[in-house]
């Protein structure tokens, strides 16, 4: 039997930061020259995002500042240690699993919360034990025995490797329900932008959460989603210098290479070769007819839509997603796969493509099937 996604959830902190908000925030930062400024502006401008979520009320709100371990009341960033930084992520992102982890519990009701055999959780924006996958259960009262993996550190390809991991546990096991609970704080690790590395990253990145629900059985009154068909990874040659995510004194450190879209449009087609051809009956490219990519940024999602031949509408909900929320790092994704089967009409059957892109240089990428459902039949997405 095929693994089945039976519904995908979602989850954003309270607070929105406009993207001309975040700029002034940066441009006003204490030793900022005119050459950062303008390096500051020309970035935030091409990044193609336009308002992002964080839990971190005092980059949004200058009344939360006072006390703030990240921003002083005039607006300069403190470069907090690592461990407060951390501290935070362990008080803040527990909150925000158990609420995706809701989100997609009520969006597909035939699955009783007390039958969730595993939980998978993926997070590269913060560590503690017990882990998001212990508080997951506890949070929600699920069964004790529930069998418990953590994805940490992987970066924006989690959230399909999550999926992938799914997928392998219902298929040993077609009995099994999966739940699959990503959250990424990244706002936790902005800091002054000066490199530019550091300003890609200050523009792009937000926090959010997603949460999916996969089983090989579909119970009763409930429909599939999509069908996890297959996944593929390839790791790019001589590209780990391109994309990186290192632990430094005061926070992670995103290497996020000028050169990444270059990079991806020298291999994306072998990647996605890869995919099509198997394990199972080869799949023709032209079969394909939607498209899930993991929105990097602008210049990334430009270069691929230009490489592999895709219409101007084909990465809508990508640059939508980018726009409205941001890079979420491993959510992304799965934001992204909900909005494209929130648009797929009734009545037909699609072969949806999913890519992502992490440390590595690696491409993550998935095919899935969405089954034919009746008109009126909602999408629980």
């Amino acid at each position: 039997m095929t693994p089945a996604l039976l519904s995908l959830g979602t989850a954003l902190p309270p607070h929105v930061l406009e993207q001309t908000d975040a700029l002034t925030l940066y441009r006003t930062q204490p030793g900022t020259d005119r050459l950062n400024a303008r390096l500051l502006s020309t970035v935030f401008g091409a990044s193609g995002v336009e308002r992002r979520h964080t839990v971190l009320a005092e980059l949004v709100d200058d009344d939360a500042r006072t006390d703030s371990p990240y921003v002083t009341a005039e607006g300069a960033f403190r470069e907090p240690l690592t461990g407060a930084r951390n501290r935070t992520y362990t008080e803040r992102a527990p909150a925000l699993f158990a609420e995706a982890a809701r989100d997609a519990l009520d969006r597909c009701p035939q699955v009783d919360p007390a039958s969730v055999t595993d939980v998978v959780t993926v997070s590269c924006t913060g560590f503690f034990a017990p882990g998001p996958d212990y508080r997951l259960v506890r949070d929600l009262g699920l069964d004790p025995s529930v069998r418990r993996s953590h994805i940490g550190f992987m970066g924006c390809h989690g959230g399909l490797i999550g999926l992938r991991q799914a997928a392998s546990i219902a298929t040993a096991d077609p009995e099994a329900v999966v739940l699959v609970v990503a959250v990424e704080l990244c706002s936790l690790h902005l800091r002054p932008a000066r490199d530019p590395d550091a300003i890609r990253g200050a523009a792009l990145f937000a926090d959010g959460g997603a949460a999916a629900l996969v089983s090989s059985r579909v119970p009763a009154g409930a429909t599939a989603l999509l069908e996890l068909d297959r996944f593929s990874t390839l790791v790019i040659p001589d590209g780990e210098h391109a994309m990186a995510w290192t632990i430094g004194d005061t926070g992670f450190e995103m290497i996020l290479g000028a050169a990444v879209p270059h990079v991806l449009e020298e291999n994306i087609h072998a990647a996605l070769q890869a995919l099509l051809d198997g394990p199972g009956p080869p799949v023709a490219r032209e079969a394909v007819t939607d498209w899930a990519l993991h929105p990097g940024g602008r210049g990334i999602l430009d270069k691929l839509e230009q490489t592999l031949g895709l219409g101007p509408d084909a990465l809508r909900e990508s640059r939508d997603v980018l726009a409205q929320r941001g890079n979420m790092s491993s959510v992304t994704v799965l934001h992204v796969l909900r909005q494209v089967l929130d648009r797929i009409p009734a009545g037909e059957a699609r072969t949806v493509c999913a890519l992502a892109f992490g440390p590595g240089l690696t491409v993550e990428s998935a095919l899935f099937t969405v089954p034919v459902r009746e008109a009126g039949t909602a999408p629980t997405a």
